[in-house]
């Protein structure tokens, strides 16, 4: 009996997950583009001047995907609160430093990942169309404000793309303290089409991409580096970006938290990674494939847990990265304009 899960996949916070993300959205179809003028279609929506940043988050996939259906429905309250489930079990990492902006979106869901590219990709342009309208409202209101970009899985996707199309521009790459793109690849072909783009080389270097795929040393392809491609990122134990290993005593931390981003189960030094040279992926190290499985996923693919593997780690990053910016960005002696909180 002891080969159960490893402290019942550390009790609340994996299940919980497993909720998130196992339960269908509704099959309505969402069709009509949310106005993000209206606070409803907002996660989280923090106007408040008190803290020194920004955080954009996007969410990851919180719907399966119920009849074949591609894209989560607006007004579907369960999706919502799912969604709502899933950024809360990352706000920890960045809100004692940052409000927090959160789009409610027509996410794809997880059925459309399984079908073709066109498929795919037709899903995700709904779902990007929706986080880009977010972005310029929240870019209207909040012009000048230091900025961090984040998601997880689709979420980082997403982002991805909002670095894409905006972040040559100047006053937008003059904002950005960070962007936290982490479950998603970044390759060689996103760097050379985008030259703005570059990849954090360390701990506090800013304007730069932190990224990274969590998985067991055996695992050699998976839906976020499949076999044959090569993912930039950067070891968030030592922040590194070559295959040096940082070992268990370089995690302060990992963190599982709750649907309501309560830490239920700390456990410092848990696992020790390295980045693979060839796949760019993490290798995670001192953790059992049976006590933390893949669920939605082959075990030995650890990207659910990339933000609870690595959870002090990243918070001490965010708070870092932030603080860098501020001090690299010379004072105007101009405020934050106020702007105007949805109704």
């Amino acid at each position: 009996m002891m080969r159960r899960r490893h402290h019942s996949l550390y009790g609340i916070s994996c299940a919980v997950l497993l909720c998130l993300l196992l339960f269908p959205v509704s099959s309505r179809s969402g069709a009509d583009a949310p106005s993000y003028t209206y606070r409803t279609n907002w996660a989280y929506y923090e106007d408040d001047g008190k803290k020194p940043a920004d955080v954009f988050l996007v969410a990851p996939t919180a719907a399966l995907g119920e009849n074949g259906v591609l894209n989560a429905a607006m007004e579907d309250a369960a999706y919502r609160r799912r969604l709502a489930g899933a950024l809360n079990m990352q706000r920890g990492i960045y809100d004692a430093q940052a409000c927090l902006f959160a789009p409610v979106y027509r996410q794809a869901t997880l059925a459309a990942y399984k079908q073709d590219e066109q498929t795919r990709r037709a899903a995700l342009d709904k779902a990007y169309a929706d986080v880009r309208e977010a972005f310029l409202h929240y870019a209207k209101i909040r012009p000048r404000r230091p900025l961090v970009l984040a998601g997880f899985s689709q979420g980082a996707e997403l982002v991805l793309r909002l670095l894409k199309e905006f972040f040559a521009q100047p006053d937008f790459q003059k904002r950005l303290a960070a962007a936290y793109v982490i479950g998603w690849r970044v390759t060689r072909e996103d760097l050379a089409a985008f030259p703005h783009l570059k990849m954090a080389q360390g701990e506090c270097d800013t304007g730069v991409i932190v990224s990274f795929n969590s998985e067991a040393e055996r695992i050699s392809s998976t839906l976020f580096v499949p076999h044959g491609m090569k993912s930039f990122a950067v070891n968030p134990l030592n922040w590194k970006t070559d295959s040096t290993p940082a070992g268990r005593e370089c995690n302060k931390g990992a963190c599982f938290t709750d649907y309501n981003g309560v830490i239920v189960r700390e456990i410092p030094a848990l696992t020790g990674a390295y980045l693979d040279a060839e796949r760019g992926t993490l290798k995670v190290t001192d953790v059992s494939e049976r006590d933390y499985p893949g669920v939605l996923f082959e075990d030995g693919v650890y990207h659910l847990y990339d933000y609870q593997f690595f959870y002090r780690n990243l918070q001490e990053n965010a708070a870092k990265r932030i603080a860098a910016h501020l001090a690299s960005q010379p004072h105007d002696g101009r405020s934050e304009p106020p702007g105007t909180s949805p109704p």
